[in-house]
């Protein structure tokens, strides 16, 4: 009855039902179940992906990559929660929203493709007072 986070367990055809049953994915996983359990209940929700820094946490040593989290409509507002963390985080930088990961992948290729680079840094910006 719980999911084990594993980004090395996380691939793009991974349905909510595959997450149940292998009990294990990544941020997006963790994502695709709420949001099949908000559409099971009526509540309109949608998938979303970006960054997320460690703000207002201790560092990660592991490199700051992508993210997913979703958002649900209710009484005229879109709220954004997280299934994979436990408690509210800071720091989003939202990129795209969709019905899910596959309508805002943030890359698709067809063929072979080798990526040598990828870097993501975001900091905090603390808002300075006037006076």
């Amino acid at each position: 009855n719980h999911v084990r986070f594993d980004y090395q367990q996380a691939r793009p055809t991974k349905s909510a039902f595959d997450v149940f049953e292998e009990q294990q994915g990544g941020c997006r996983d963790f994502a695709h179940r709420a949001l099949t359990l908000c559409r099971c209940m009526n509540i309109p929700a949608r998938y979303a992906t970006g960054y997320m820094g460690d703000i207002g946490i201790p560092p990660d040593p592991a490199p700051m990559d992508l993210s997913g989290w979703y958002e649900v409509y209710l009484s005229g507002k879109w709220y954004t929660f997280d299934a994979r963390h436990n408690k509210p985080r800071i720091g989003r930088i939202l990129m795209a929203t969709g019905r899910d990961a596959a309508d805002v992948a943030i890359s698709t290729t067809f063929g072979q493709m080798v990526l040598n680079k990828f870097v993501i840094v975001s900091d905090e910006v603390l808002e300075s007072k006037a006076g």
